[in-house]
């Protein structure tokens, strides 16, 4: 999420959650199209979405207390939210963590990993994949790293490497190289994210997906405009297997702090811009996060835009933003059993698309 990381307090103070079958997985650059399956009635010609699911958001909080203490600055997903969401037919949960607590700066991101941290991490990773679900794990940091940005690529390129070796055996596991890079040019994070997906294919991780994510906090909206356009065309991965990571909100400045929509329509209008740019360089898309609040305006504008996305056949999945066990009566969470948006936003605006 673009903006709340820095508005928010206490608890809220930073943010952060299905691999294909082995033929789409390994799909070149030439989308294979098959016939569309029906989601709603209101959503014709419409084709599933390979991913499906939700933020799994904690493992990140409290970037201002490093390294933290787990339960008071932080906290891994919840079992039980990940089992509730499962048996609602989702199939996907993106999990942040952050990055100076798995490598901490003593180290540098090249050196050896935190080991309560890592376990922790690894074990919510084998909780969803033991339920046949899959998981993106992305360091939450925005590009930034000790208070710095990131910008060795032979570093970041040996941090994946480290990482991706981990669980290269794992089909289920994809790999989220960062969170929302920002204030950087665009050239910069694309050579930065191709070091990312060097690393994790040298790991030996030849199978997942990975994902990478654009300057300009990855705004779908702003694609184009932030020069994510031009310098994310040359990205090459050896397995063709990584989607471009966009994210969207719809409120007036994009930044998802305001639970009013700009209109019922401008989930698509947002969107439209990016879905062609999809389509034109035969790249697949992945609506990383999407949040609104729950009034009639932003449930039909998130439908809408969703229903955009899988006619077009360019998106692969969406992840929602978001779940986890710190997030109170944040008015985008669906956090079971009483989060915020469960009763209106996931059966309204999401499940029509499970």
């Amino acid at each position: 999420m673009k903006c709340l990381s820095v508005l928010v307090t206490s608890t809220l103070v930073a943010f952060a959650a299905a691999v294909p079958t082995a033929s789409s997985t390994s799909a070149s650059k030439t989308r294979t199209v098959t016939a569309p399956e029906p989601l709603a009635s209101t959503c014709s010609n419409a084709h599933k979405f390979t991913y499906f699911g939700v933020n799994e958001s904690g493992a990140e909080f409290g970037n201002q207390n490093i390294p933290g203490t787990l339960g008071k600055d932080y906290i891994w997903p919840a079992p039980s939210s990940i089992d509730y969401f499962v048996s609602q037919g989702m199939n996907f949960f993106r999990v942040p963590f952050q990055l100076e607590r798995l490598t901490p700066p003593a180290t540098g991101i090249t050196g050896a990993f935190n080991s309560a941290y890592f376990q922790s991490l690894s074990d919510t990773v084998n909780y969803i994949t033991g339920k046949g679900a899959f998981v993106a794990i992305e360091p939450h940091n925005f590009l930034i790293y000790n208070k710095a940005t990131l910008s060795d690529p032979n570093a970041f390129q040996t941090f994946w490497k480290n990482l991706a070796s981990r669980f290269a055996s794992n089909s289920h596991v994809i790999f989220d190289l960062m969170n929302e890079p920002h204030d950087v040019a665009a050239t910069q994070v694309a050579a930065m994210m191709q070091a990312g997906i060097n690393g994790v294919r040298a790991a030996g991780a030849t199978s997942q997906l990975i994902l990478v994510e654009g300057t300009s906090w990855t705004g779908a909206w702003t694609w184009i405009s932030s020069g994510n356009g031009d310098a994310f065309k040359s990205l090459k991965d050896p397995n063709n297997n990584f989607a471009i990571q966009m994210h969207q909100y719809l409120d007036s400045d994009g930044s998802g702090t305001s639970p009013t929509c700009v209109s019922s329509t401008i989930g698509r209008e947002r969107l439209a811009a990016a879905t062609t740019w999809l389509q034109q360089n035969n790249l697949r898309g992945f609506l990383g996060e999407i949040g609104t609040g729950s009034n009639a305006d932003c449930i039909a504008a998130v439908f809408d835009g969703l229903c955009s996305m899988a006619q077009s056949g360019a998106w692969i999945g969406v992840s929602w933003w978001a779940a986890g066990p710190w997030w109170a009566d944040y008015y985008q969470s669906i956090e079971p059993p009483n989060g915020t948006a469960i009763s209106q936003i996931l059966p309204q605006a999401l499940k029509p698309f499970l």
